[in-house]
């Protein structure tokens, strides 16, 4: 299985992908992972990634295609792999297609712009380790404090309702072309996702045809 997880930031795209992963025994692999993993590893894309990373610049798309294309390579990936963040353009889709990574399956993740800025504007992040919480859906044990360090949380500045709101418009631009470039592939299926996130697991099993297979 090759699937590929589209929605906006909020929509709970990660979150599915690591239960549909652990499930199926198969990776789940986010851009940001990907470009850490092969800095970490030091591998040619990575130094080239890390350099940009360092200047405090964005990574060209190029090198953003080469770590993806390089890290399908891993043995992990042969029985399948779960992308989450990639691609965000027409370029990228292509980029896959042109190395034998089409993917089987296209799940978008739709959600409204309330329900994206009520679930992210409530998110806190651990100022140590970087874990984070949700105040409604995930809230620390003790108010402020991280449960697995005792670290400070904090309200992250992209994580206010203004700034997701933004995120949102950038996303949408960046992605409307996408989104119907795979439903003219026939691969693009579309999962209602302001529910809770049982209810979306659910959708999610549905729409990757896996029946009781993924259930825990």
């Amino acid at each position: 299985m090759k699937a590929i997880f589209l929605g906006p930031p909020g929509a709970g795209k990660g979150t599915q992908a690591k239960m549909l992963a652990a499930d199926q025994s198969v990776p789940h692999i986010s851009t940001g992972d990907m470009l850490r993993e092969a800095v970490a590893k030091k591998t040619p894309t990575g130094l080239k990634a890390k350099s940009y990373m360092d200047a405090g610049e964005l990574v060209p798309n190029d090198v953003i295609i080469a770590v993806v294309l390089e890290r399908l390579q891993a043995d992990d990936c042969k029985r399948g792999y779960l992308l989450d963040g990639f691609p965000r353009s027409i370029e990228q889709a292509k980029a896959l297609d042109g190395k034998n990574q089409s993917p089987d399956v296209v799940v978008y993740f739709d959600v409204d712009e309330e329900t994206v800025v009520e679930r992210l504007s409530k998110r806190r992040t651990c100022k140590r380790c970087g874990a984070i919480y949700h105040l409604t859906y995930m809230p620390p044990k003790q108010e402020g404090k991280c449960d697995k360090c005792g670290g400070e949380l904090f309200h992250r500045s992209d994580d206010q309702p203004e700034a997701i709101r933004e995120r949102l418009r950038v996303y949408r631009k960046e992605t409307a072309e996408l989104v119907d470039y795979y439903r003219g592939a026939g691969v693009l299926t579309e999962i209602p996702a302001s529910g809770d996130v049982e209810e979306i697991h659910q959708g999610v099993v549905k729409a990757l045809g896996l029946g009781g297979e993924s259930d825990s």
